[in-house]
């Protein structure tokens, strides 16, 4: 997407977001490894075509949010009162990680692309925006 992006608007430059997670940064649940490089990756495309493209007009950033309340996040929930004792650490751990002290709304992170896709942000690109509630800062 991002090639053909930049290929059909290479004369007028553009802004692309791109979505990673924290998971890339900092591996935090366990058996995840796949999911984590391929965030990785993500950060490595977002900087990489910042650099690449930068001179032409495109604003290329990424997002990387973490504790979101999704349908992923939900589903979570239903298995731990299902009984999945597991899950309760795992969960208590990272809600003992957030400095805010919840998790965030995808309204949150719509905010934050909503700055990145604007000329508030215009001096910003290859940038990593989390979107965590603290969670990498703690």
């Amino acid at each position: 997407m991002c090639q053909h992006m930049i290929e059909s608007r290479k004369k007028k430059g553009g802004i692309i977001i791109n979505v990673g997670s924290i998971e890339a940064v900092l591996p935090f649940k366990k058996g995840m490894v796949h999911y984590d490089a391929s965030k990785a990756g993500v950060i490595g495309l977002t900087r990489g075509l910042a650099r690449d493209f930068g001179d032409k007009g495109f604003r290329i950033n990424a997002l990387l949010p973490g504790g979101i309340v999704t349908q992923g996040t939900k589903g979570a929930a239903t298995e731990f009162f299902k009984g999945n004792i597991g899950l309760a650490k795992a969960g208590y751990d990272f809600m003992a990680r957030l400095p805010m002290g919840r998790v965030g709304k995808p309204d949150e992170v719509a905010r934050a692309a909503l700055f990145l896709a604007c000329d508030l942000s215009s001096y910003v690109t290859g940038a990593l925006l989390a979107v965590d509630g603290g969670f990498l800062s703690a």
